[in-house]
């Protein structure tokens, strides 16, 4: 941040507050990671993301990674999930497929996804956002909004110091690295911990929110998807300044009434709170294959093994789910989704795949070809309520002994030590 005559000010490293003049570095520690700000201890609103959540826990899990680009996604006719910072510097981006990584940068390591690892360790960093409030609204795997409003008696110290005292322990306790950006709302929070990445921690305040935003591209507002972009410029509006400024029956006209609050927000006012969430609002997994599938007998060898997945995820996590969704797309691209609601939540890999199954066979046709085949488990509960006993069902107590002698077998020898024989018609 910038300085000014008599700004507050913290020291990221040391936490050492005070009000002073003008200064490069903490006069307690040298240290010239330092935060300042008129509203530095006014403001309650955060938006935390992990720095390149996937990567950097393939890098801290193995060191040998360290100074090299790392790719985190399937290595054949996949898309890349993350990249880390090294890899982006070659132009690597999310979501870009993974031919085209390759080529902008060949010497990259790619690495398979582990779900089921990056899922326990959002749960870790979660418990310690816990530790500060309970109003954390998680929006994805490695990001959430907090509000920290009222937590100053709690913690005797203002919510940056907080944020701060997180920050180094999700570094000391995890071994990633975290961005915060601080706001008076969670549209400017989101846009704040943006602008110094990785590692960083940014502030706007609630007076300069206007200013900071004038001369943005509207897409870094919250909310503004892609199609909203475009629909925008094609009515000459680029900036965040263009669309505050623009006339509001105009916006309406090609927008419709909700971009209403969408034009607020690109004045830096966004009225939305922070609604507490769960960990989790869904489990799934998926597989995209080398080669474009038709067999039945296969589709269903790798349903049972993601279904295998879910469940172990689901059991880890204490959690059961009552809605099973099926989800494929065709040699075409062509995406379709089925699902099935439960009387009672499972989280048997049992049951998650005997109704998978039933969703997939009525897809499934001779010269129907799929390239992406997926499972996943919502409408949440706690594992208290899962499956119980049902008259309709004799060998369900039976085959939950098994599945949980495999189960153990697994967390002994490994993920691969024991599986059904219908695996053996997958190769991953």
């Amino acid at each position: 941040m910038s300085n000014s005559f008599s700004t507050p000010f913290i020291c990221l490293d040391c936490l050492h507050k005070d009000i002073i003049s003008t200064t490069n570095s903490c006069p307690h520690c040298q240290s010239p990671r330092i935060l300042q700000h008129p509203e530095l201890h006014e403001l309650m609103i955060a938006h935390i993301d992990c720095d390149a959540f996937y990567a950097s826990i393939e890098k801290r899990d193995n060191p040998d990674l360290a100074n090299h680009p790392v790719i985190v996604g399937h290595e054949e006719r996949g898309v890349v999930a993350a990249a880390c910072y090294t890899a982006r510097v070659y132009g690597v981006r999310s979501a870009m497929p993974i031919f085209m990584a390759k080529k902008k940068c060949p010497h990259a390591i790619i690495i398979k996804p582990r779900m089921n690892t990056y899922q326990q360790v959002s749960h870790e960093i979660r418990n310690l956002m816990l530790s500060l409030t309970p109003q954390i609204e998680a929006i994805s795997i490695d990001e959430a909004f907090l509000d920290l409003t009222g937590t100053e008696t709690l913690h005797q110290r203002s919510p940056v110091e907080s944020l701060i005292l997180l920050s180094n322990t999700i570094r000391s306790e995890i071994g990633l690295s975290v961005s915060i950006g601080l706001a008076d709302n969670k549209s400017m929070a989101k846009v704040a911990s943006e602008m110094d990445k990785p590692c960083g921690f940014y502030i706007i305040g609630k007076k300069e929110a206007a200013a900071k935003l004038a001369p943005m591209h509207v897409s870094v507002l919250h909310g503004a998807g892609k199609k909203l972009v475009q629909k925008l410029a094609g009515i000459g509006i680029h900036t965040c300044n263009d669309f505050a400024s623009a006339d509001p029956q105009l916006i309406r006209h090609h927008l419709g009434e909700g971009a209403a609050s969408l034009q607020l927000r690109a004045e830096g006012i966004d009225h939305r709170p922070v609604i507490s969430s769960s960990p989790s609002k869904s489990i799934s997994a998926e597989r995209t294959f080398k080669n474009d599938i038709a067999d039945a007998e296969t589709l269903n060898a790798w349903l049972l093994n993601l279904a295998g997945e879910i469940s172990t995820r689901l059991k880890k996590s204490h959690l059961a789910g009552k809605r099973i969704t099926l989800k494929l797309k065709s040699r075409e691209h062509k995406s379709i989704s089925r699902s099935i609601t439960l009387s009672d939540p499972t989280q048997l890999s049992d049951k998650i795949f005997s109704h998978g199954r039933v969703l997939l066979e009525r897809e499934i046709q001779p010269q129907r070809f799929w390239r992406l085949l997926g499972i996943g488990v919502d409408m949440l509960t706690d594992e208290t309520d899962a499956d119980p006993p049902d008259l309709a069902d004799p060998d369900l107590e039976q085959r939950q002994k098994l599945e949980k002698v495999m189960d153990n077998l697994r967390d002994k020898h490994g993920t691969k030590s024991i599986f059904k024989g219908r695996n053996l018609n997958i190769q991953d």
